[in-house]
């Protein structure tokens, strides 16, 4: 397990008292320094409507990021195609490329427009979890289910406006081809027109597809031979069934002969136990702010997390995700991350953190870096 990079993946989060400008320019901040630290990738995600989250657009925060940074792999985590076409992502990216070559994962997620579908039941895993625990005691908490979430007014206003008027998202795996096409330069319409994309076809970008669980998203990025990341900091309860999935529907390509998965986790490093706690007291009130459907809060001081009055359903809403936040000193967190790994047999590990200030999500990263170098572990990715 000597060879298990680490990247990390940020939301753009705005603190309580600041403004968007300052988590901006705190987000690139980061990443100048995380690529000091030896970190692999950064990737940008993509949310919209929420007032504590700036990160709107990963191509244009992509953008600022490369020119503020030489080596480290920038990418999106992801692009949201349900209100996106394959022709505008590849200009995109394209454009990227063109100006800082060879430097860009382009991770794409089914969410953004597409409408709430009918709840799925769970996929069996060959994995055994017994009392909310793997083998190895990885805690896998029941299945959080997201469908309310997708039919609650506010994402239905954003599907409104993130649409124009009458449109409808295209089927996901045929979004997906068009896009492989468009990059490759193989890209027919139906009535036999060829497109080619300027910039864009010939881009030099990693395709990774994201999933928080076993479904659609895993299966068309094993079938199609791409990297996959499995969300655990999103979905904690589905992420051996992500994981398993894809490699089930993996079929070896010219991208890859074999899977290759990423796994993400909320963590919080300080140098000890209690700093580490303190620094994460907001971490379930923002969660509870993303899982009521009001959109992620300001990211809040611990005192203002301590002010907030839980009630039973408030706890029950977020404990899954409180559970499986990695908290705590540099060989804790360690400990953790490689017991994620072993049980979901990850190529790399993603790590997003967010504190309330930018001097301690910094130190954060770096320690854990440190540590992680300590133990070993490359950084180099594949």
């Amino acid at each position: 397990m000597s060879d298990i990079p680490l990247g990390v993946l940020d939301l753009v989060p705005i603190s309580s008292g600041s403004t968007a400008a300052e988590a901006l320019r705190n987000s690139i901040d980061l990443a100048r320094q995380t690529e000091q630290f030896g970190y692999a990738r950064y990737w940008f995600a993509e949310h919209h409507l929420n007032p504590g989250v700036a990160g709107t657009s990963p191509a244009v925060v992509l953008a600022l990021t490369a020119s503020a940074t030489s080596t480290i792999r920038l990418g999106s985590g992801a692009v949201q195609l349900g209100h996106r076409t394959a022709l505008s992502t590849v200009e995109e990216f394209g454009l990227l490329d063109t100006l800082h070559p060879g430097r860009f994962d382009l991770g794409l997620g089914r969410s953004g427009g597409r409408p709430p579908g009918q709840p799925k039941a769970p996929l069996p895993t060959a994995t055994p979890v017994v009392d909310g625990r793997a083998p190895n005691g990885l805690r896998i908490p029941p299945r959080f289910s997201f469908e309310y979430l997708l039919g609650s007014p506010r994402i239905a206003l954003q599907r409104r406006l993130l649409l124009l008027p009458g449109a409808e998202s295209q089927d996901y795996a045929e979004q997906i081809d068009d896009l492989l096409a468009l990059l490759a330069g193989t890209y027919r319409s139906a009535e036999g027109v060829e497109a080619h994309v300027v910039p864009g076809e010939g881009a030099d970008v990693e395709v990774w597809i994201l999933g928080s669980s076993g479904g659609q998203s895993a299966e068309v990025a094993g079938a199609r031979g791409l990297r996959f990341a499995a969300n655990y900091h999103v979905s904690p309860g589905t992420v051996l069934e992500a994981a398993e999935g894809y490699r089930a529907a993996f079929q070896p390509s010219d991208v890859l002969d074999k899977p290759y998965v990423s796994v993400s986790a909320d963590v919080v490093v300080a140098e000890d136990d209690s700093g580490a706690r303190e620094l994460a007291t907001g971490y379930g009130l923002w969660v509870r702010s993303i899982r009521t459907a009001e959109g992620a809060i300001e990211f809040p001081t611990p005192e203002e997390a301590r002010s907030h009055v839980w009630s039973d359903a408030d706890r029950a809403l977020v404990q899954d995700r409180l559970d499986t936040q990695f908290v705590g000193s540099p060989g804790r967190v360690a400990d953790r991350l490689e017991q994620l790994q072993e049980a979901t047999q990850a190529d790399e590990l993603l790590i997003t953190t967010i504190t309330h200030d930018h001097a301690d999500r910094v130190r954060s990263y770096q320690l854990l870096a440190q540590e992680w170098r300590r133990r070993g572990h490359s950084f180099q990715s594949s």
